[in-house]
């Protein structure tokens, strides 16, 4: 198949068109920028465009099919061009949903902890020597890139996100899918520039509850109220399994989970990430896992790619880099870290990014979001505010939503790095919390905190 990408640079864009690479199909694309990792990986196959840009020449009628990024416009000229020649243009989503039709698909959903669930049901799955197709939206240990497509393996797992498929498509991504095994981890409004209210959002996920296959199973968190709810619900002609958090204790810094085969001492940690392992667990043993089998290879699981991801350590200090951006989730990462290192200081550094936490209505979901910590700081830029269109934001609405007196907050990134460096960190746990960098933080450079 001759098949065209309109916006390859994208994360999951580019490990999609690298999969279907090595599957063996002819690769284009087009961007009018590509960043690292995915400029290096695109170059190495061959599969880098040669000049940056959006070119109608590139779409002809010898293609099978173009793949339309997010990233790309409705008015992009290669896709008037497609549309015009009547080509068959699919969102990513839409896509994998063609290459996986014969498959038995399992798909992951919930507002926070998809993809570490799915990361440990591909670690499970990779420990035991067990072949499945997947996506996932974090690069893992032992695996080369976020998307593997093959035709011969029975399983695909995917991450099922709920935003939307593409400009032309505004459909959520996890309603494409048609599951045969789900999950639900969880429920907590988030991308209010696409889901207006709270109720509009949650309806997203009855929608995907019922789009799977008759006699499908869904597995989900029934300590989430939301969750619980559209779950039990729903009159589709499914199969129901919930979980709750399991048993565990904390020895010496280290979590172990309680199994009737004694205490398993895990190398993640916070109550979030005990209920994705028991959510995990469970897929895993619909796919075919027994539970001692499970065990012994979540043992090994260091957590997915910045998620309460350890990037400096010695005797008296600790950093993690963590993606947590939404309420619900800077909530429970910070918990996390504090239930743990309950003898050490907590300082806890939150960048304000995404659309939603930059929205001045939706800033109050924050309040109290920081109060299991010891310090609190706060980042965001005002030029992302304003790239964003949205009503300018002060530093005394953000006081007033995380209602916290003694709450830092710095808007120009020096000040912020130069805070963060003049600290006296022993004895402490130092938590980023970002889906940015703010402003152009070094992460390769966090050592220097160290020393």
């Amino acid at each position: 198949m001759n098949i065209h990408f309109i916006a390859i640079g994208g994360s999951a864009m580019h490990n999609l068109a690298l999969a279907l690479f090595e599957k063996g199909y002819n690769i284009t694309g087009s961007d009018d920028t590509i960043f690292e990792p995915s400029k290096s990986r695109l170059e190495k196959k061959g599969l880098l465009p040669q000049e940056f840009g959006w070119f109608p020449n590139k779409i002809t009628a010898s293609l099978d099919a173009v793949i339309l990024g997010m990233h790309a416009k409705p008015d992009n000229v290669e896709l008037l061009k497609a549309q015009e020649l009547g080509l068959k243009i699919y969102s990513y989503p839409e896509f994998l949903y063609e290459q996986s039709k014969e498959k038995t698909r399992v798909v992951i959903g919930g507002s926070h902890g998809k993809t570490t669930i799915t990361s440990m049901i591909l670690h499970v799955l990779n420990y035991h020597e067990i072949e499945v197709d997947y996506m996932v939206g974090a690069q893992l240990e032992g695996f080369e890139t976020m998307v593997h497509l093959t035709t011969e393996n029975e399983f695909i797992v995917l991450e099922g996100d709920e935003y939307l498929s593409s400009p032309i498509d505004m459909r959520p991504k996890f309603h494409l899918y048609k599951p045969n095994i789900a999950l639900i981890s969880g429920i907590a409004w988030d991308h209010i520039n696409v889901f207006p209210t709270f109720e509009n959002y949650v309806e997203q996920f009855s929608i995907f509850t019922n789009s799977l296959a008759n006699g499908g199973i869904m597995v989900y968190n029934e300590e989430d109220t939301e969750v619980k709810k559209v779950v039990e619900s729903s009159e589709s002609p499914i199969k129901k399994y919930p979980y709750t958090t399991p048993g565990s204790i904390i020895k010496n810094g280290t979590t172990f989970l309680q199994t009737e085969e004694g205490d398993l001492p895990l190398e993640i940690f916070g109550k979030h990430n005990l209920q994705n392992l028991a959510g995990a667990k469970w897929i895993c043993q619909h796919m075919g896992v027994g539970e001692d089998e499970f065990y012994e290879a979540i043992a090994s699981f260091t957590g997915a790619s910045k998620r309460l991801e350890k990037i400096a350590e010695n005797n008296t200090t600790v950093v993690f880099k963590d993606f947590a951006h939404s309420p619900s989730k800077v909530n429970a990462t910070t918990n996390a870290v504090k239930e743990q290192y309950a003898d050490r200081t907590v300082l806890a550094c939150l960048e304000l990014h995404t659309y939603s936490s930059l929205n001045a209505e939706f800033l109050k979901e924050y309040e109290g979001a920081l109060n299991a910590v010891d310090k609190a700081v706060v980042f965001y830029s005002p030029k992302a505010v304003e790239i964003k269109k949205l009503e300018e934001v002060s530093v005394a609405q953000i006081k007033q939503a995380f209602n916290r007196e003694d709450l830092v907050i710095y808007t120009d990134p020096s000040e912020f790095r130069t805070y963060l460096f003049s600290q006296n960190l022993a004895n402490t746990a130092v938590l980023l919390m970002s889906s940015g960098n703010y402003g152009g933080l070094d992460f390769e450079k966090i050592e220097e905190l160290l020393q």
